[in-house]
Protein backbone atom coordinates (compact mmCIF):
# COMPACT_ATOMS: atom_id res chain seq x y z
CA UNK A 1 0.00 0.00 0.00
CA UNK A 2 1.47 3.71 -1.11
CA UNK A 3 -0.29 6.88 0.06
CA UNK A 4 -0.06 10.10 -1.74
CA UNK A 5 1.61 12.11 0.72
CA UNK A 6 1.55 15.51 -0.42
CA UNK A 7 2.21 17.76 2.87
CA UNK A 8 5.73 19.13 3.29
CA UNK A 9 6.67 18.46 6.77
CA UNK A 10 5.43 15.52 8.29
CA UNK A 11 2.86 15.28 11.56
CA UNK A 12 3.80 15.58 14.35
CA UNK A 13 0.85 14.17 16.45
CA UNK A 14 1.84 10.58 14.77
CA UNK A 15 4.26 7.90 16.42
CA UNK A 16 6.72 7.90 14.18
CA UNK A 17 6.36 12.45 13.77
CA UNK A 18 6.80 12.81 17.28
CA UNK A 19 10.08 10.44 17.84
CA UNK A 20 11.76 11.72 14.46
CA UNK A 21 11.45 15.23 15.88
CA UNK A 22 12.20 14.97 19.62
CA UNK A 23 12.77 11.46 20.55
CA UNK A 24 16.41 10.82 18.97
CA UNK A 25 19.75 11.51 20.31
CA UNK A 26 20.68 13.67 17.33
CA UNK A 27 17.63 16.11 17.87
CA UNK A 28 17.76 15.89 21.23
CA UNK A 29 18.19 20.12 21.50
CA UNK A 30 14.56 20.53 20.05
CA UNK A 31 13.23 18.37 23.02
CA UNK A 32 15.69 20.21 25.56
CA UNK A 33 14.42 23.73 24.19
CA UNK A 34 10.45 22.28 24.45
CA UNK A 35 11.12 20.81 27.67
CA UNK A 36 12.97 24.58 28.86
CA UNK A 37 9.76 26.33 27.78
CA UNK A 38 6.97 24.06 29.30
CA UNK A 39 8.85 23.45 32.24
CA UNK A 40 10.00 26.95 33.06
CA UNK A 41 12.50 25.41 36.10
CA UNK A 42 14.84 28.11 37.72
CA UNK A 43 17.84 26.30 36.30
CA UNK A 44 17.50 25.47 32.60
CA UNK A 45 18.41 21.69 31.68
CA UNK A 46 21.64 21.47 29.73
CA UNK A 47 21.50 18.19 28.04
CA UNK A 48 19.57 15.30 28.48
CA UNK A 49 20.12 11.25 27.79
CA UNK A 50 17.48 8.91 26.85
CA UNK A 51 16.32 5.93 28.87
CA UNK A 52 15.70 2.92 27.77
CA UNK A 53 11.71 2.13 28.56
CA UNK A 54 11.92 -1.84 28.50
CA UNK A 55 14.26 -1.45 31.81
CA UNK A 56 11.52 0.40 33.91
CA UNK A 57 8.74 -2.70 33.04
CA UNK A 58 7.51 -0.85 30.30
CA UNK A 59 6.45 -2.51 27.24
CA UNK A 60 3.44 -0.93 26.50
CA UNK A 61 1.24 -1.95 22.92
CA UNK A 62 -1.35 0.42 22.74
CA UNK A 63 -2.15 2.21 19.33
CA UNK A 64 -3.12 5.26 20.67
CA UNK A 65 -1.13 6.15 23.01
CA UNK A 66 2.80 6.79 23.15
CA UNK A 67 4.64 6.59 25.60
CA UNK A 68 7.36 8.78 23.96
CA UNK A 69 10.23 10.05 25.63
CA UNK A 70 11.89 9.10 28.93
CA UNK A 71 15.32 11.13 29.26
CA UNK A 72 17.27 12.73 32.76
CA UNK A 73 19.09 15.43 32.60
CA UNK A 74 22.46 16.30 34.12
CA UNK A 75 21.23 16.90 37.86
CA UNK A 76 19.36 13.41 37.43
CA UNK A 77 15.90 15.14 36.94
CA UNK A 78 13.23 12.66 34.99
CA UNK A 79 11.34 13.25 32.55
CA UNK A 80 8.44 11.30 30.77
CA UNK A 81 6.77 13.25 27.66
CA UNK A 82 3.60 11.19 26.28
CA UNK A 83 1.83 12.14 23.02
CA UNK A 84 -1.79 11.00 23.85
CA UNK A 85 -4.19 11.14 20.23
CA UNK A 86 -7.78 9.72 21.39
CA UNK A 87 -9.59 10.87 24.42
CA UNK A 88 -8.65 8.04 27.59
CA UNK A 89 -11.19 8.50 29.95
CA UNK A 90 -8.55 7.49 33.25
CA UNK A 91 -5.47 9.81 31.42
CA UNK A 92 -4.68 11.23 34.98
CA UNK A 93 -4.97 7.88 36.18
CA UNK A 94 -2.37 6.25 33.72
CA UNK A 95 -0.17 9.98 34.60
CA UNK A 96 0.35 8.93 37.84
CA UNK A 97 0.70 5.08 36.95
CA UNK A 98 3.46 5.77 34.75
CA UNK A 99 5.81 8.15 37.53
CA UNK A 100 5.58 4.92 39.67
CA UNK A 101 7.96 3.20 37.49
CA UNK A 102 10.96 6.07 38.00
CA UNK A 103 10.37 6.90 41.54
CA UNK A 104 10.51 2.98 42.21
CA UNK A 105 13.48 2.28 39.99
CA UNK A 106 15.44 5.25 42.34
CA UNK A 107 14.82 2.97 45.37
CA UNK A 108 18.37 1.57 46.87
CA UNK A 109 19.56 -1.28 48.82
CA UNK A 110 20.54 -1.66 52.42
CA UNK A 111 21.07 2.31 53.80
CA UNK A 112 18.61 4.61 52.36
CA UNK A 113 17.25 7.78 53.58
CA UNK A 114 14.55 7.62 51.10
CA UNK A 115 15.25 10.76 48.95
CA UNK A 116 14.07 11.13 45.88
CA UNK A 117 15.48 13.34 42.47
CA UNK A 118 12.57 15.23 40.72
CA UNK A 119 9.95 13.31 38.84
CA UNK A 120 7.81 15.56 35.57
CA UNK A 121 5.22 14.01 33.49
CA UNK A 122 4.38 16.25 30.49
CA UNK A 123 1.60 15.26 28.48
CA UNK A 124 0.75 16.33 25.05
CA UNK A 125 -3.17 16.03 24.36
CA UNK A 126 -5.06 15.95 21.22
CA UNK A 127 -7.94 16.26 23.42
CA UNK A 128 -9.46 18.52 26.41
CA UNK A 129 -10.45 17.42 29.63
CA UNK A 130 -13.79 18.23 29.17
CA UNK A 131 -14.55 16.73 25.71
CA UNK A 132 -17.69 14.86 27.55
CA UNK A 133 -19.01 17.81 28.91
CA UNK A 134 -21.83 20.17 27.99
CA UNK A 135 -20.36 22.59 25.05
CA UNK A 136 -20.90 26.08 27.09
CA UNK A 137 -18.19 23.97 29.17
CA UNK A 138 -15.80 23.80 26.56
CA UNK A 139 -14.84 27.34 25.51
CA UNK A 140 -12.06 27.96 27.88
CA UNK A 141 -8.46 28.75 26.80
CA UNK A 142 -6.47 27.32 29.54
CA UNK A 143 -3.92 24.61 27.56
CA UNK A 144 -1.61 24.00 30.23
CA UNK A 145 -2.21 22.84 33.27
CA UNK A 146 0.58 22.22 36.15
CA UNK A 147 -0.23 19.50 39.15
CA UNK A 148 1.63 19.11 42.33
CA UNK A 149 0.49 17.72 45.69
CA UNK A 150 -0.86 20.17 47.78
CA UNK A 151 -1.48 21.37 51.33
CA UNK A 152 -5.45 21.54 51.11
CA UNK A 153 -5.83 23.91 54.82
CA UNK A 154 -2.40 26.23 53.96
CA UNK A 155 -3.45 26.52 50.48
CA UNK A 156 0.47 25.68 49.20
CA UNK A 157 3.05 23.29 47.35
CA UNK A 158 3.36 20.19 49.52
CA UNK A 159 5.84 18.47 47.41
CA UNK A 160 7.36 19.60 44.74
CA UNK A 161 9.28 16.79 42.89
CA UNK A 162 6.26 14.81 41.41
CA UNK A 163 5.25 17.75 38.93
CA UNK A 164 2.58 17.46 36.21
CA UNK A 165 2.01 19.17 33.03
CA UNK A 166 -0.59 18.59 30.62
CA UNK A 167 -1.00 20.49 27.40
CA UNK A 168 -4.50 20.21 25.68
CA UNK A 169 -3.45 21.46 22.17
CA UNK A 170 -6.93 22.08 20.89
CA UNK A 171 -7.04 25.54 23.24
CA UNK A 172 -4.22 26.62 22.30
CA UNK A 173 -5.96 28.79 18.96
CA UNK A 174 -3.67 31.23 18.71
CA UNK A 175 -2.60 32.71 15.66
CA UNK A 176 0.86 34.00 14.08
CA UNK A 177 0.14 37.48 14.89
CA UNK A 178 -0.44 36.41 18.26
CA UNK A 179 2.70 34.48 19.14
CA UNK A 180 4.78 36.43 22.07
CA UNK A 181 6.55 33.47 23.94
CA UNK A 182 9.38 30.35 22.78
CA UNK A 183 6.20 28.21 24.48
CA UNK A 184 3.68 29.75 22.07
CA UNK A 185 6.22 28.93 18.92
CA UNK A 186 6.55 25.50 19.53
CA UNK A 187 3.11 24.70 20.22
CA UNK A 188 1.82 26.81 17.50
CA UNK A 189 4.31 24.28 15.37
CA UNK A 190 3.16 21.11 16.57
CA UNK A 191 -0.78 22.25 15.88
CA UNK A 192 0.17 23.65 12.30
CA UNK A 193 3.12 21.88 10.79
CA UNK A 194 1.15 19.71 8.35
CA UNK A 195 -0.68 22.69 7.00
CA UNK A 196 2.52 24.30 6.36
CA UNK A 197 4.09 24.89 3.20
CA UNK A 198 7.25 26.95 4.36
CA UNK A 199 8.56 28.23 7.28
CA UNK A 200 6.83 31.46 8.77
CA UNK A 201 8.96 34.63 8.99
CA UNK A 202 8.56 35.06 12.50
CA UNK A 203 10.09 31.49 13.07
CA UNK A 204 13.40 32.52 11.20
CA UNK A 205 14.51 34.42 13.72
CA UNK A 206 15.56 31.07 15.77
CA UNK A 207 18.03 28.37 14.97
CA UNK A 208 16.19 25.49 17.05
CA UNK A 209 13.06 26.02 15.06
CA UNK A 210 14.28 26.74 12.10
CA UNK A 211 16.39 23.12 12.44
CA UNK A 212 13.22 22.10 13.57
CA UNK A 213 11.25 22.66 10.03
CA UNK A 214 14.32 21.30 7.90
CA UNK A 215 14.22 17.64 10.43
CA UNK A 216 10.42 17.64 9.95
CA UNK A 217 10.25 17.98 6.03
CA UNK A 218 9.10 14.47 4.44
CA UNK A 219 11.46 14.90 1.58
CA UNK A 220 14.58 14.59 3.65
CA UNK A 221 13.11 11.42 4.94
CA UNK A 222 14.93 8.30 3.85
CA UNK A 223 13.07 5.67 1.93
CA UNK A 224 12.33 3.39 4.58
CA UNK A 225 11.43 6.34 6.95
CA UNK A 226 9.13 7.89 4.42
CA UNK A 227 7.21 4.09 4.41
CA UNK A 228 7.34 4.04 8.01
CA UNK A 229 5.29 7.62 8.46
CA UNK A 230 3.32 6.39 5.26
CA UNK A 231 1.55 3.69 7.81
CA UNK A 232 1.69 5.83 10.43
CA UNK A 233 -0.18 8.47 8.56
CA UNK A 234 -2.82 5.44 7.72
CA UNK A 235 -3.55 4.59 11.21
CA UNK A 236 -4.28 8.08 12.51
CA UNK A 237 -6.46 8.74 9.80
CA UNK A 238 -8.40 5.79 10.45
CA UNK A 239 -8.21 6.25 13.88
CA UNK A 240 -9.66 9.64 13.49
CA UNK A 241 -12.55 8.77 10.69
CA UNK A 242 -14.11 5.99 13.18
CA UNK A 243 -13.91 9.05 15.89
CA UNK A 244 -15.74 11.24 13.91
CA UNK A 245 -18.19 8.63 12.94
CA UNK A 246 -19.62 8.16 16.61
CA UNK A 247 -19.20 11.79 17.13
CA UNK A 248 -21.96 12.15 13.73
CA UNK A 249 -24.20 9.48 15.03
CA UNK A 250 -24.74 11.73 17.61
CA UNK A 251 -23.09 10.16 20.46
CA UNK A 252 -22.40 13.35 22.37
CA UNK A 253 -26.06 15.07 21.42
CA UNK A 254 -27.45 11.48 22.59
CA UNK A 255 -25.97 12.68 25.98
CA UNK A 256 -26.84 16.01 26.68
CA UNK A 257 -30.14 15.42 25.84
CA UNK A 258 -30.35 12.13 28.48
CA UNK A 259 -29.08 14.47 31.01
CA UNK A 260 -32.04 17.50 29.39
CA UNK A 261 -34.33 15.29 29.92
CA UNK A 262 -33.52 13.76 33.46
CA UNK A 263 -33.25 17.59 34.80
CA UNK A 264 -37.22 18.38 33.53
CA UNK A 265 -38.25 15.13 34.86
CA UNK A 266 -36.45 15.85 38.19
CA UNK A 267 -35.05 11.91 37.95
CA UNK A 268 -31.81 11.10 38.64
CA UNK A 269 -32.68 8.29 36.83
CA UNK A 270 -33.67 9.84 33.63
CA UNK A 271 -30.58 11.02 33.03
CA UNK A 272 -28.94 7.84 33.45
CA UNK A 273 -31.53 6.11 31.21
CA UNK A 274 -30.85 8.62 28.44
CA UNK A 275 -27.13 8.24 28.79
CA UNK A 276 -27.54 4.36 28.27
CA UNK A 277 -29.90 4.65 25.44
CA UNK A 278 -27.77 7.26 23.46
CA UNK A 279 -24.74 4.47 24.37
CA UNK A 280 -26.53 1.61 23.10
CA UNK A 281 -27.88 2.90 19.73
CA UNK A 282 -24.66 4.62 18.70
CA UNK A 283 -22.79 1.17 19.35
CA UNK A 284 -25.78 -0.56 17.34
CA UNK A 285 -24.53 2.16 14.43
CA UNK A 286 -21.20 1.08 14.40
CA UNK A 287 -21.57 -2.68 14.32
CA UNK A 288 -24.18 -2.20 11.31
CA UNK A 289 -21.07 -0.06 9.54
CA UNK A 290 -18.92 -2.86 10.53
CA UNK A 291 -16.54 -1.26 13.05
CA UNK A 292 -14.61 -4.29 15.23
CA UNK A 293 -15.48 -4.55 18.61
CA UNK A 294 -12.38 -3.87 20.24
CA UNK A 295 -12.27 -0.11 18.19
CA UNK A 296 -16.10 -0.05 19.28
CA UNK A 297 -15.20 -0.92 23.12
CA UNK A 298 -12.20 2.08 22.53
CA UNK A 299 -14.53 4.41 21.44
CA UNK A 300 -17.30 4.11 24.00
CA UNK A 301 -15.19 3.46 26.72
CA UNK A 302 -17.24 0.06 27.29
CA UNK A 303 -16.08 -3.57 27.87
CA UNK A 304 -15.94 -6.15 25.22
CA UNK A 305 -18.20 -8.46 27.13
CA UNK A 306 -20.62 -5.46 27.96
CA UNK A 307 -20.91 -4.77 24.38
CA UNK A 308 -21.84 -8.59 23.54
CA UNK A 309 -23.78 -8.96 26.31
CA UNK A 310 -25.79 -5.69 24.92
CA UNK A 311 -25.89 -6.78 21.37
Amino acid sequence: MSLMIKDKYIDPFTDFGFKHIFGKEKNKRFLISFLNDVLALDEKIVDIRYRNLEKLGLNIIDRNAIFDVFCTDEKDNNFIVELQRSKQKYFKDRSLYYTSFPIQEQSKKGDWDYRLTPIYFIGILEFTFDDMRLKENRQDDKYLTKVQLFDCDEKAVFYDKLTYYYLEMPKFRKKEEELATHLDYWLYYLNNLTDMTHIPTIFKQDEVLQEAFDVAEFLALGKDEQFSYQQDVKARWDNKACLDYAIETGFDKGMEEGIEKGIEKGMEKGIEQGMEKAKKENVKAMIEKGLSLDLISEIMGMSIEKLKADN
